[in-house]
């Protein structure tokens, strides 16, 4: 498990800036959390060092790129030790179409984030894991539409002024 790592007010600001927009510059974050440059650069590679940032990458619209449809799945094994749970997961991670997999407790053992260019491609996929020998059952559910796609919410906050919505009010 990981430990929880102390951040101080900061630390808050400039990861709700990151996942306000991953793209910003450092000279633009660092006046909006109010230090300077080259403190904001130290601190963003610190957060990185530490494991709080994982990654910064652009967001894709599936659709747009010709995936049409998006499926959660669950996968149940034939057995929870750790050399099936290994060999799925192996076998999940060769599989580009799988976008996410979280190992999870319950009736099934994992969910997927999947994407398909077509139906019939999620009835591919679905013919895929069900030929794996680890694989005892599978529930698929076909993405209608997204409600909701928040950033993470960060402890204890303060609201970080917008310069773009001071100059319109």
């Amino acid at each position: 498990m990981t430990e929880r790592v102390e951040l101080d007010e900061i630390d808050l600001k400039i990861l709700s800036e990151l996942q306000r927009d991953g793209r910003l510059r450092y000279n633009d974050m660092a006046q909006r959390v109010g230090i300077s440059a080259p403190a904001c650069r130290r601190r963003v590679r610190a957060l990185r060092s530490r494991g709080v940032i994982r990654d910064v990458r652009a967001s894709l619209d599936e659709r747009s790129l010709g995936y049409e449809v998006t499926s959660f799945v669950l996968i149940q094994l034939t057995s929870q030790n750790q050399a099936t749970l290994e060999a799925f997961e192996a076998s999940i991670a060769r599989l580009p179409l799988v976008q996410q997999c979280w190992r999870i407790s319950g009736e099934a053992d994992f969910l997927l984030k999947c994407v398909a260019r077509s139906v019939q491609g999620m009835h591919q996929q679905l013919l895929q894991f069900s030929v794996m020998p680890e694989v005892r059952t599978i529930r698929s559910f076909p993405v209608l539409g997204v409600s909701k796609d928040a950033p993470l919410p960060l402890p204890d906050i303060p609201m970080v002024a917008d310069p773009a919505r001071s100059r319109d009010q």
